[in-house]
């Protein structure tokens, strides 16, 4: 008797494959439910162990525009001329060192500013603040009880709430904030950990940083090397084009962002300095700092700061929330659009929409970093979806199916509403 020999039937062994992978997933998803703490202690000691070096890349991209910008206009073209003779040197290395250790030195005066010129005045302001919490609810007190003297029902049920309210506010800023602050500048034992931690991390991130940015354009061609080299050169082109509207989105969002803020904290301080408003320098900061934050920034830095001056001078309160109604008008009609442009590109519910899912998720940085993240996604589910209409011959633009009832599934006849198409042409005819 002769054998048969086995044949392998693909159908099966397809089949097989499949069931296989479905149970190494299932398992695999299993074991990853079961130990996410420890994965995700994993990750966090991963990121911890690297944080310098993460430190070092958000310095190199917030440095090259200034780094490039210095090296193209300033440093390139004057070095290009005193080494015009020379046939050995350019003064391309130079330029780019110069250009190097100048950026460097303008990240360290803003580091140096913060800390020993703001911050000890913030302080200080807070200090003031809560040291004199009583005056300054006397203070609340007697100008509401002259303002409300004809209501006394009225009178007694705000005075009641204000004083509560404020009772809570000092009793927080006195066992939290006060404490914090204290403990953070004056008490070097109990942080002084997290203060050379933060030292190191920030001195291996600035050589870091002046590594990359003297080679950037090697580092640069080694990534495009390694993309060609495991994508197919279309992949790998778009991967690019990706990259490069990210990078467009995120810089133009986040310098243009930091710009505005600067210069409304700055038109804040001057004003409260001409108007004599207390504690102008943590108001300009808080308003300066949280107008990074789109749409919802200019509230949340004006509550606070109004209850800060409230504290102090009710009249000047009212005053100054006048005119932050006014500046915040200003910036987001006149300052903010000429800074920024149309750099998100998307309407404002998806903004509002982008900034509450960010702030939900990663609390402050989602807040910030939220609508540069969700532009980005946005416009590859755009592209996505309108590569996708092309493909099947259908309108490409939301405005074309305003009135569209259904699309002929054989014909892509794309079949109005009833009476849009006559209304349509009145107004056709009416325009000609």
């Amino acid at each position: 008797m002769m054998r048969r020999r086995f044949k392998w039937d693909k159908k099966y062994l397809h089949w097989g494959v499949t069931a296989f992978c479905v149970i190494a997933a299932s398992i695999l998803f299993f074991m990853a439910l079961t130990y996410i703490p420890a994965i995700g202690e994993a990750i966090g000691s991963f990121f911890r162990i690297l944080s310098p070096f993460i430190w070092g890349l958000v310095l190199t991209y917030l440095l090259a525009p200034l780094m490039k910008s210095l090296e193209k206009n300033i440093f390139l073209p004057l070095l290009s001329r005193i080494c015009r003779k020379s046939k050995k040197r350019s003064g391309s290395k130079m330029a780019r060192a110069l250009s190097v250790l100048i950026s460097e030195i303008v990240l360290l005066a803003v580091i140096t500013l913060l800390v020993y010129l703001i911050i000890p005045q913030l302080y200080s302001s807070i200090e003031t603040i809560v040291s004199n919490s009583n005056t300054y609810i006397n203070v609340v007190s007697n100008w509401i009880e002259k303002q409300l003297a004809d209501y006394p029902q009225i009178e007694n049920y705000v005075s009641n709430a204000i004083e509560k309210f404020n009772e809570g506010l000092m009793d927080w800023l006195r066992t939290s904030v006060l404490p914090g602050l204290g403990n953070f500048v004056s008490n070097v034992a109990g942080g002084v950990y997290i203060f050379i931690r933060g030292l190191y991390n920030l001195i291996i991130g600035i050589i870091v940083s002046v590594y990359i940015l003297s080679k950037l354009e090697r580092f640069n061609a080694g990534f495009k090397r390694l993309m060609y080299c495991i994508f197919t050169v279309e992949a790998a082109d778009k991967i690019f084009e990706g990259i490069r509207f990210t990078d467009k989105t995120f810089m133009g969002f986040i310098s243009g962002k930091l710009l505005d803020s600067a210069i409304i904290g700055l038109i804040c301080y001057i004003f409260c300095a001409i108007t004599n408003m207390p504690y102008a320098l943590l108001v300009s900061v808080i308003i300066g700092v949280t107008n990074i934050v789109p749409f919802f920034g200019p509230f949340i830095g004006a509550v606070p700061s109004g209850l800060i001056i409230l504290l102090t001078n009710p009249v000047k309160c009212l005053i100054f929330v006048i005119f932050i109604i006014i500046l915040q008008q200003i910036d987001g009609n006149l300052i903010g659009p000429k800074i920024l442009g149309n750099s998100t590109g998307i309407s404002g519910f998806w903004v509002m929409f982008s900034i509450i899912l960010g702030a939900g998720l990663f609390k402050f940085w989602g807040m910030l970093l939220g609508v540069p993240v969700f532009v980005v996604i946005y416009t590859l589910l755009n592209r996505i979806v309108k590569r996708k209409l092309e493909r099947s011959d259908l309108p490409l633009e939301t405005d074309d199916y305003l009135n569209v009832e259904r699309i002929d599934p054989i014909t892509r006849e794309i079949i109005m509403h009833p009476g849009t198409e006559k209304t349509s042409e009145k107004n056709a005819s009416s325009q000609e």
